[in-house]
């Protein structure tokens, strides 16, 4: 290191990088604990999943339920379940994003 020259402190950046690390695993952990909804059909179709992505519930209200027209039940579950996700990466960019800026703007695996 050259004193004064600007050089950074290895021990400090090792130090911000761990902080960075543990925060970011603080927040990945939140994320899973926190279930956001989406539906679809004006509520007749609800899918919950949680800050991950992951799904965790389905609720069909039963007039959604035709036996003649099983596909447009389909759809709305999948409608259901697509708004939920965006729901999610919504909040994983709120609760993830600053954190990752601070590591060149993203994370492999992330959506942002």
């Amino acid at each position: 290191m050259i004193p004064g020259g600007g050089q950074p402190n290895m021990q400090q950046l090792l130090q911000q990088a761990q902080k960075m690390q543990q925060e970011l695993a603080q927040a990945q952990e939140e994320l899973a604990r926190t279930e956001v909804d989406g539906q679809a059909g004006g509520g007749l179709v609800r899918a919950t999943v949680n800050g991950s992505g992951e799904l965790r519930g389905l609720v069909i209200d039963p007039k959604a339920v035709d036996p003649e027209d099983t596909e447009t039940l389909a759809d709305l579950v999948v409608a259901a379940v697509h708004a939920a996700n965006e729901n999610a990466q919504q909040l994983q960019q709120q609760k993830l994003g600053p954190l990752t800026q601070g590591l060149g703007g993203g994370m492999p695996g992330l959506p942002f």
